[in-house]
């Protein structure tokens, strides 16, 4: 009877263990709208994301990461391509299925991340938005957006009420009346959450990684014993601000205090800088703007404990040796500095993102923070040299791997090269580089920003017509013109 008992444990263990074993599972956490100024790990002292900040603490910050286009659609078709948007000529938002795949024929074949690692025996899967989707429109219709069926195995829609929620609805932003770009505030009963976006989003990524883990059925189960690679979408901090009301407590927009910048800010702003300016956008007075404020950091807080069940999970499960996890915002967002909110724009905090990894095998390096400028095309060759695929990346790829700067966050083994990002469309396209120690961005009408990091981390101050900034302004239009010139082969 123990020998009976012994080998059916012995079964049972083998058959939970199977998931976690062989090559290992990347989870790919996606958050919507999330400024990096928003999240303790990044230095936020008011806003409470205590989930993400603990997955800081056991993986790797990158400060300096960046994306290649400060709006949903064009941002994620790069980094699931690992391709610059000028290259494919995906620019802005777009619905097209199929993505970049569909609407580029140059690069029809080339594979996303998610079908590169399909095709090369892991299960992919996605839950909710990783390609471009509306919100709320798009989530509000349970629609696959812009999605690239041939990235996944599977994909699950989100079907959520958004702004037919429960609960108490303001427009915050007398101008806005579209409600994916005014600020609405949406405050949810507690206990009548459960059928928000982001709550089903980790519901359902949960339940994939408890069936993967657990399956006692093989026959029933999609490629018995191939690895996991899982998209996970969450919408928020999106707008509308959604959240239960004990999230919108924690945060008293009387007691919230907005980014100051000077009165003659855009006096030496290009035109084309200036299109999130709130005076003309949005036209929230300053306890609008306030409870704006508040209600974004409830919105990321709901979310952060989303992330936070998705890592319980991992953890209960027994997987956490055997996953890499990897968080980011598809873009940044502005929350008010220069007077400005949202996106597009190529202001540092639009443009520069999360990014968080937490890696098996690199434990050594857990807590620490990576300086070196990094970019989202560099996702694609990290997942996979994750996956020990890195020798069989498509030759197209404009990324480089992240893993050495895993191995030894100090960068020795990186060699720096500016971060690039662009806005606008095919017929007038804005760019704009970030070295080690400036931002210099470019216009279409001739125009040009060149901010001083080291003087002036805020981006107040434009160098561009100073004399004593002149070799420096030749130098960047040069890195500028390189980096163009191998975005638009």
């Amino acid at each position: 009877m123990r020998t009976l008992l012994l080998a059916l444990s012995t079964f049972l263990f083998l058959g939970f263990s199977s998931f976690a074993a062989g090559k290992p599972n990347i989870l790919f956490i996606v958050a919507d709208d999330l400024s990096a100024e928003a999240l303790g790990v990044y230095g936020n002292s008011v806003v409470k994301t205590p989930h993400i900040d603990r997955l800081a603490r056991e993986g790797v910050t990158f400060e300096r990461a960046y994306c290649q286009y400060p709006v949903c659609g064009a941002s994620r078709a790069s980094f699931m391509s690992g391709l610059y948007p000028e290259t494919t000529g995906f620019l802005g938002n777009n619905y097209t299925l199929g993505s970049y795949r569909a609407m580029s024929p140059a690069h029809s074949d080339h594979p996303s991340i998610g079908g590169f690692l399909r095709r090369n025996g892991y299960v992919s899967a996605r839950v909710s938005k990783i390609y471009h989707m509306g919100v709320p429109g798009g989530i509000e219709a349970g629609e696959p957006g812009g999605d690239d069926p041939d990235s996944w195995d599977l994909a699950f829609n989100v079907w959520a009420p958004e702004t037919g929620s429960v609960g108490e609805f303001r427009n915050l932003s007398p101008a806005r009346s579209h409600w994916g770009s005014a600020f609405v505030k949406i405050t949810v009963p507690d206990g009548q959450s459960a059928t928000q976006a982001d709550e089903m989003t980790a519901t359902q990524a949960i339940s994939i990684l408890e069936t993967r883990t657990l399956h006692r059925n093989e026959t029933n189960r999609m490629k018995p014993g191939a690895p996991l690679f899982l998209g996970i979408g969450l919408v928020r901090p999106h707008v509308p601000l959604v959240a239960p009301k004990r999230f919108m407590d924690m945060y008293d927009p009387a007691n919230t205090e907005l980014p100051w910048y000077p009165e003659d800010d855009f006096e030496d702003v290009p035109k084309l800088n200036q299109n999130k300016a709130n005076k003309t956008q949005y036209k929230m007075n300053e306890a609008q703007a306030k409870e704006s404020l508040a209600a974004y950091y409830a919105s990321v807080t709901y979310m952060d404990a989303q992330v936070g069940r998705i890592l319980d999970a991992v953890d209960r499960l027994g997987i956490a040796e055997n996953t890499h996890i990897v968080f980011i915002s598809d873009h940044g967002w502005l929350l008010g500095e220069h007077g400005s909110w949202q996106k597009p724009s190529l202001f540092e905090p639009a443009c520069r993102v999360p990014l968080i990894i937490r890696s098996p095998g690199y434990e050594k390096s857990a807590g620490k923070k990576v300086t070196a400028l990094t970019e989202f095309v560099d996702l694609y060759p990290t997942f996979a040299e994750f996956a020990g695929l890195g020798d069989a990346v498509p030759e197209a790829v404009q990324g480089r791997s992240l893993v050495p700067l895993l191995r030894d966050p100090n960068g020795r083994e990186w060699r720096s090269k500016p971060a690039y990002s662009v806005m606008g469309n095919k017929r007038a396209v804005q760019r704009s580089i970030r070295t080690e120690r400036y931002r210099y961005s470019r216009y279409t009408t001739g125009e040009e920003e060149l901010y001083d990091h080291d003087n002036d981390p805020e981006e107040f101050t434009n160098q561009a017509s100073n004399p004593e900034y002149a070799s420096t302004l030749r130098s960047l239009r040069m890195q500028m013109d390189e980096i163009q010139s191998r975005a638009n082969p």
